[in-house]
């Protein structure tokens, strides 16, 4: 048996694939999204709100097809269910729909 006991447990591992600015951004954005639901803000005004910043972002930095593909990308993770299930995994409860 590997003696264990030397190596670092403090931090969880981060998941793999993920850089370190993404993972940053996707902090602060959640860290506002917090608090916007802390303010009682609807959770279809914070998400309208988050998308249309997103779209905004991407129609400054990529092309019309980039930012397509990356719609049609999120499309069918919405109907293959994908979207729900990992909130679901999130949360460890379930989502609110609309």
């Amino acid at each position: 048996m590997a003696d264990t006991s030397s190596q670092d447990t403090a931090a969880p591992p981060r998941q793999a694939d993920v850089p370190e600015d993404l993972a940053r951004c996707a902090m602060v954005i959640e860290h506002a999204i917090d608090h916007l639901r802390q303010e009682k803000y609807p959770p279809l005004a914070v998400a309208s709100a988050l998308l249309g910043g997103a779209l905004g972002v991407l129609a400054r930095s990529v092309d019309s097809d980039t930012i397509l593909r990356i719609l049609d990308s999120a499309a069918s993770s919405v109907r293959s269910g994908d979207v729900h299930a990992s909130v679901k995994a999130e949360d460890g409860q379930e989502s609110e729909k609309a």
